[in-house]
């Protein structure tokens, strides 16, 4: 499987990785999904803390204890539970960044992470004091790099200005091109990588994508949705099936580094390593994909 280069680091990530966050809890059976995407070549591994609230994490751990060497493991730290108290909260102060970082390392059963992001991000954050906590841990060599999961430009110019990030997390797919103006140039012009989540939108651009386009996504409505859909089968289905073409069209992009569809089950993971083993989109095809679809731009938070 072909490999990029993470930002201006000495990570090199297969172009498709393992969105962790829908393996599930059935252990066995995540494990099993986990040995299958390294047997094909998939070496980047995206979990969080959060996710089944640190369980993904001891999974993972499990599923790569004599395979450490083949990963190159990614988390997420910034969502916080508190006792007593129902769902997250945010916490982006260093203290607990640097107190997250033992607890995800414990559950990893590792020494340290190659990639830790900030999964989230506001205006308001004391991003100094943020950026300080992920230097340290750099220094102290617990975390080898670090980057953010972002989809809010303002949030991000920031870190591109202040940080020494190597990556963007951010959704990117055919039904959500908003990078495309704003983040992917920025990034581009100062050596980051984007890493690609959500390139299926939902199973929109899947073959059965059809029966899960009956409500709104962004800025499409249903009858949008179900309309692009029918073209986008219809112009491809000849070449490779839409969720081929839809997987790619992210990777397209030179700033994008990696694609990191989930997968709940081993078909949907063979789906997605055929995907990567088949020819990139012609630029003709990427300029129908983009005439087809809505350049949409994201206008909160700017």
């Amino acid at each position: 499987m072909n490999k990029n280069r993470l930002g201006q680091s000495d990570l090199y990530v297969s172009e498709v990785g393992l969105g962790c966050m829908s393996l599930g809890t059935d252990e066995a059976k995540a494990i099993s999904i986990v040995h299958e995407a390294l047997d094909q070549g998939i070496n980047f591994l995206d979990t969080a803390d959060l996710y089944d609230e640190g369980r993904n994490e001891e999974i993972i751990a499990k599923a790569i204890r004599h395979r450490r060497g083949e990963v190159i493991l990614s988390t997420k730290v910034g969502n916080r539970r508190i006792p007593d108290q129902e769902g997250w909260s945010w916490d982006p102060s260093k203290s607990y960044i640097k107190s997250a970082v033992k607890d995800s390392l414990r559950r990893l059963q590792t020494d340290y992470i190659d990639l830790y992001q900030l999964h989230g991000g506001t205006i308001d954050d004391p991003m100094d004091e943020t950026i300080e906590a992920f230097e340290e841990l750099k220094q102290e060599g617990l975390i080898r790099y670090y980057g953010i999961s972002s989809i809010r430009p303002n949030v991000i110019r920031e870190y591109v200005k202040k940080s020494n990030i190597i990556s963007v997390m951010s959704q990117y797919s055919i039904l959500d091109r908003r990078p495309e103006e704003e983040i992917l140039p920025l990034l581009a012009e100062h050596g980051i990588s984007l890493i690609a989540r959500g390139p299926l939108a939902g199973g929109i651009l899947s073959e059965n994508g059809r029966s899960k386009a009956e409500k709104k996504y962004l800025n499409y409505s249903s009858e949008e949705l179900l309309k692009l859909h029918d073209q986008l089968v219809q112009e491809t289905s000849h070449s490779r099936p839409l969720s081929q073409t839809a997987l790619h069209y992210p990777l397209g992009h030179p700033s994008v580094a990696v694609i990191i569809p989930g997968a709940s089950n081993m078909e949907q993971l063979k789906d997605n390593v055929t995907a990567a083993k088949s020819a990139s989109l012609a630029s003709e095809e990427i300029e129908m994909i983009r005439e087809l679809s809505k350049a949409n731009r994201y206008t909160l938070h700017l």
